[in-house]
């Protein structure tokens, strides 16, 4: 059976937060700016989980708020582009029909202007 990355947003602890921020010396991953008291921050993936990454100490590191956003705009798009990829692959997803006309298209016009499916004789 195929077996998918979990996606499920995890919530972390101030215990654990606190220990990240101390542990990378309250510096934001994205942007090596310093995070000062008050700035708003969050827990950033280095690789996505929706990727393949894991809650890991390893894969996780302070970001200020708006760093974090605008990264994980980008990840969003990698990780739809991931599943798009993924179901195209294992045949979850049809293939579109062709487009008007050509001859890979049930219909064709004929010298008269006529339109009528290849399959019929005249």
């Amino acid at each position: 059976m195929l077996e998918f990355p979990e996606t499920k947003r995890s919530k972390f602890s101030a215990k654990k937060r606190l220990e990240l921020f101390v542990k990378h010396g309250g510096q934001c991953y994205l942007c090596e700016g310093n995070i000062r008291p008050g700035e708003t921050w969050e827990i950033e993936h280095i690789l996505p989980v929706g990727l393949g990454g894991e809650n890991t100490d390893e894969n996780l590191r302070p970001a200020h708020t708006k760093c974090h956003k605008s990264k994980t705009k980008d990840d969003v798009g990698k990780m739809r582009k991931a599943d798009r990829v993924r179901a195209k692959h294992f045949g979850a997803k049809e293939k579109k029909g062709s487009m008007p006309g050509s001859k890979n298209s049930r219909w064709k016009r004929k010298m008269d202007g006529t339109v009528v499916e290849r399959n019929q004789e005249d």
